[in-house]
C-alpha cells in the first residue's frame, strides 16, 4: 500500500500540478456506438500522479464511456489512450456507483477477489487486504458479511478492493449517487482523508457540481452529445479538506464557477476553452 509520509497540511501552499509526471493521456478521442450515436468527440485529457479528477457534465456526455475507455472496457473510434511508460487494466481499480460485492463472501474474501483472479492464495494477501481495509476503517470487518453493513460501509469495502493492488489509477463512476445526503458528505470526507494518505491518482464520474470542487484538484466540464472537454477548472485548495472548506468564499466562487460553465455546455454549439 503507497501510503504518503507527509499528508498536505491545512493552509499549506497549493502543490504545483504541472511539475507531476504523467500517468495516462487521452488524445483525440471518439467513440461512435452502433447506430451512429457520438458518444466521444475530440476528448484531450492529461491525468498526473497524485491528481484527483471530476468529469463532470449532463447525463449522457459520455462521462462513463470515457472511464470505460481508460479501463480498456472498450475501445475508442478514433484517437489513442497512452500510458506513460506502459500500463493496461491491471494498473486500475474501480469503483461502479453500486458496491457490487459478492454476498455470499466475507469482506475479507470481497477484497481479496483482485488477488483471487490473479491466482494468488486469501492467506497470501491478508496483509494487504488488512492494510487496505484500515485505510477505509473497516480491519474490524473482515469477517463480516455484506448483508451486516451499512450502504456506506459497503461502498468502503468497494473502495478498498480496488486499493488493495495498489493501482496507478483508480476509476470512481458516481460511487456516492444512491447514498443519502449524511452518507454521502462523510464518504466525500473519508474519501478526502484516504486521499491524504496514499496521494492516490483518482478519476471520479459525478453530476454534483459541490462534490466536484469539495473533492477534486481538477474539474473537466463536459459538453453534451457528443462528449468534449468544454473547460478544465483549478481548484487550488490543498489537501486535507474540512467543512471549512465547504463554507469558504473560494468554495463559493469556484462552485458558482463550475455551475455557470456546466450550464454553458447545454447550449448548442459550446466552445471548448
Amino acid at each position: 500500500m503507497n501510503v504518503a509520509s507527509q499528508p498536505a497540511l491545512e493552509g499549506a501552499a497549493p502543490i504545483d500540478r504541472s511539475a507531476r509526471e504523467t500517468v495516462l493521456r487521452m488524445r483525440q478521442i471518439d467513440k461512435t456506438f452502433r447506430g451512429g450515436v457520438v458518444a466521444l468527440h475530440e476528448m484531450n485529457l492529461d491525468i498526473r500522479k497524485g491528481d484527483f479528477i471530476s468529469l463532470l457534465g449532463p447525463s449522457g456526455c459520455g462521462k462513463s464511456t470515457a472511464l470505460r475507455l481508460i479501463a480498456g472496457l472498450m475501445r475508442p473510434t478514433a484517437g489513442r489512450i497512452e500510458w506513460e511508460g506502459g500500463g493496461g487494466k491491471d494498473d486500475l481499480g474501480v469503483v461502479f456507483q453500486e458496491p457490487t460485492l459478492m454476498p455470499w463472501a466475507t469482506v475479507e474474501q470481497n477484497v481479496w477477489l483482485p488477488f483471487r483472479l490473479q491466482g494468488k492464495s486469501l492467506g497470501s494477501c491478508r496483509e494487504k487486504i488488512y492494510e487496505a481495509l484500515a485505510l477505509v476503517g473497516l480491519e474490524n470487518f473482515g469477517k463480516s458479511y455484506p448483508r451486516e453493513l451499512s450502504g456506506g460501509m459497503k461502498m468502503r469495502v468497494s473502495i478498498a478492493r480496488a486499493l488493495v493492488t495498489d493501482p496507478r489509477i483508480i476509476l470512481m463512476d458516481e460511487p456516492f449517487a444512491a447514498l443519502d445526503e449524511i452518507t454521502r458528505q462523510k464518504l466525500n470526507d473519508d474519501l478526502l482523508n484516504l486521499k491524504a494518505k496514499t496521494d492516490a491518482t483518482v478519476v471520479f464520474v459525478t453530476h454534483s457540481v459541490f462534490e466536484s470542487v469539495f473533492l477534486s484538484d481538477r474539474i473537466v466540464v463536459m459538453a453534451a452529445r457528443p462528449g468534449r472537454v468544454v473547460k478544465e477548472i483549478e481548484v487550488p485548495e490543498p489537501y486535507p479538506r474540512g467543512i471549512e472548506w465547504r463554507t469558504s468564499p473560494t468554495y463559493a466562487t469556484i462552485a458558482r464557477e463550475t455551475s455557470d460553465t456546466l450550464l454553458g455546455t447545454l447550449s448548442p454549439g459550446a466552445e471548448v476553452h
